[in-house]
């Protein structure tokens, strides 16, 4: 939409598409030849828009594959005619063997009963499902094998790689820790990494080498910069966020979202005076309330309530009492000239204050990709570019 539109609404999310680029040619900067960027889109790009995201990657970085969650997410895709290989890492059921033909896309393989089931369901369609089949090397959450075993993965793995009705061109894993700063969080990744190497070797030593084998993730591909990947899944550092406060990205990625409002209504009250529903919060004093347009309807989370805070005029204003469905309430007495209509900042840059998805994440026990992911679709996306 016009950035002059942006005053019919009450609240919005910013996406500049130039860092949106500049996060992905860092990404890049970081990968030996040998390994290749694919870039997670699911959730709706963490919030950001996954068209829009597989749109500028494909169209001016030449991107080759995409990560998704869904066959849904796939689909939307395909249908806005992104070019280049999609990977479902979740589920499908195998009675939609036909869609995912058709669509042209790589489904993720969990294990050895699920292969089956979609082999027979692919033979019943008329043609065959390229798979990528998942190792568990101590995520414990999909692929074969438990906590780094090998014995059984390769097993069960070389056994899909013959099925008919499947392509079985790659294998994955998932690192748990690799954005821990800790010791035993490295020695951990290290142990899954290992792992997943040895299954890979083991399976060639058998006859089957998979084109593709990936591990890492954006924090694995960050602190892992050897050749043991054949793709490194970025995903949150795209979206110029750290996997994690211990990884210090500063001017390196910067955050491609902003969430911004507007101020509805001030008001001014004595103290003494509560404040949204349940009363949590009682004035102290006389205080200049800003209502702000944006509540947990929008995704900004209810756990901020008395102890987030906003940005309106480049000064930071704490929230007061509840946040609401549609609306929350800032004291705004230290702040000069608060008027209705002035835009306020929940996630960005407002003149030299900055609120991160890491700072509410932190106010709030949550972890910044929740953050944004969070951001409804009742809230318009913005797409900016300057450059």
């Amino acid at each position: 939409m016009p950035y002059s539109e942006l005053h019919f609404k009450r609240a919005w999310a910013e996406i500049s598409l130039d860092r949106l680029k500049k996060n992905a040619l860092y990404c890049l900067s970081l990968l030996p030849p040998s390994c290749q960027p694919m870039y997670v889109v699911k959730a709706n790009a963490y919030g950001h828009g996954a068209v829009k995201t597989a749109e500028l990657l494909s169209g001016e970085l030449n991107a080759g594959w995409f990560a998704v969650s869904s066959l849904d997410e796939a689909a939307e895709l395909r249908h806005a005619k992104i070019p280049g290989e999609i990977l479902i890492l979740g589920y499908t059921p195998p009675q939609y063997a036909g869609e995912l033909i058709s669509c042209g896309v790589v489904q993720a393989v969990t294990d050895l009963e699920y292969a089956k089931a979609l082999s027979c369901e692919a033979i019943k369609a008329g043609g065959r499902i390229r798979v990528h089949t998942a190792i568990d090397t101590g995520m414990t959450r999909i692929g074969l094998g438990s906590g780094g075993s090998c014995g059984r993965a390769v097993k069960e793995a070389y056994s899909i790689s013959s099925l008919p009705g499947l392509l079985a061109e790659g294998i994955f894993s998932h690192l748990s820790s690799a954005d821990g700063a800790g010791e035993s969080d490295r020695e951990f990744t290290a142990s899954q990494i290992k792992s997943f190497l040895q299954i890979k070797k083991e399976l060639a030593r058998l006859g089957f080498v998979p084109r593709y084998s990936h591990i890492l993730n954006s924090a694995g591909a960050y602190i892992q910069p050897g050749e043991v990947s054949s793709f490194a899944r970025f995903g949150i550092m795209l979206y110029g966020i750290s996997p994690s406060p211990d990884i210090c990205l500063d001017g390196k990625i910067e955050p491609v979202m902003e969430l911004k409002a507007l101020v509805a209504q001030v008001k001014e009250v004595p103290g003494g005076v509560p404040v949204s529903y349940g009363r949590s919060y009682v004035t102290g004093g006389r205080t200049r309330i800003a209502t702000v347009t944006v509540g947990y309807g929008d995704g900004y989370p209810r756990l901020l309530s008395n102890r987030g805070r906003v940005l309106i005029r480049g000064k930071s204003a704490p929230i007061i009492g509840r946040v609401c469905m549609d609306q929350l309430m800032v004291d705004a007495s230290g702040i000069d000239g608060v008027t209705a209509g002035d835009t306020v900042t929940l996630i960005g840059r407002d003149g030299g204050e900055c609120i991160s998805a890491w700072e509410l994440a932190g106010s709030c026990s949550m972890i910044a990709y929740e953050i944004v992911c969070a951001v409804a679709e009742r809230v318009p996306r913005v797409y900016i570019r300057e450059k």
